[in-house]
């Protein structure tokens, strides 16, 4: 008789034991430990996810708040980018610079092509090789027909100021003595990141030829060249002013 309560005793406690354990476990997707959650998926601050970091995602995934997802163009290399597109920091986007373009190609409105030329004589004689591209030399035609002045902007801004517009004014009253078309460059200061800094300088540009538009010289004649600070020399307040502009390059 005392065996048999010995053994009922034990039996008691072994159910006891086994009833508070599954009674203590968290419900999902909450949990204490990795093994409280579905196969593949990690407790993090007691709940489960699918990662803790991108390295327990695929390749072209990242993980965001737990869950690995599909990184919106992704790239090993160019190859896998569209055509004309580069690949940086692992994700494919347009080009802002010749220098991030394959040997040979140059960066043409966000997009890597091939270069017209190398040098001055790959052109033809009247002709010079300007950023990769064959344009007609000042040099055949007796130097430009008249100055044209440069366009100066504030602190992050495109809009035109009163000082701009008269600049702008002499420049289309000198368009207007040929036919020859310009380059609108347009340029930033170093402050800000490269991405907005050539949208900045590509706005200022258009800003210029916007004006020059109204002001009767043909749309046809003026393109636009984002810069971003690409040339930017300035280290303060004062020089970083000189870097925020158009300038208006014969061709």
């Amino acid at each position: 008789m005392q065996m048999k309560n010995r053994e009922w005793n034990l039996g008691f406690l072994l159910a006891t034991v086994l009833l508070a354990t599954t009674a203590c476990k968290p419900d999902y997707p909450a949990c204490e430990t990795d093994k409280d959650c579905k196969s593949k998926e990690f407790c993090v601050a007691r709940k489960c996810q699918q990662c803790r970091d991108s390295n327990d995602c695929g390749e072209g995934r990242e993980c965001s708040n737990g869950k690995c997802n599909v990184i919106t163009n992704y790239c090993r290399d160019a190859s896998q980018c569209p055509a004309g597109a580069v690949c940086v920091g692992n994700r494919c986007r347009a080009c802002q610079a010749d220098t991030e373009c394959p040997a040979g190609s140059i960066c043409n409105a966000g997009v890597c092509g091939r270069a017209q030329c190398m040098k001055d004589d790959d052109c033809a004689q009247d002709q010079d090789c300007v950023r990769g591209r064959c344009q007609g030399s000042t040099r055949s035609t007796g130097g430009p027909p008249c100055p044209l002045e440069s366009v100066y902007f504030g602190f992050n801004v495109s809009s035109l100021t009163k000082d701009a517009t008269t600049a702008l004014s002499n420049n289309a009253a000198c368009l207007k003595k040929t036919g020859r078309s310009i380059d609108l460059v347009g340029h930033a200061d170093p402050r800000g990141t490269t991405e907005y800094n050539m949208a900045l300088s590509d706005r200022r540009a258009q800003s210029a030829r916007d004006y020059l538009r109204r002001a009767g010289i043909d749309s046809n004649r003026l393109k636009p060249v984002p810069r971003g600070n690409l040339d930017a020399t300035g280290t303060d307040e004062a020089s970083w002013a000189k870097d925020r502009r158009v300038d208006s390059e014969w061709k």
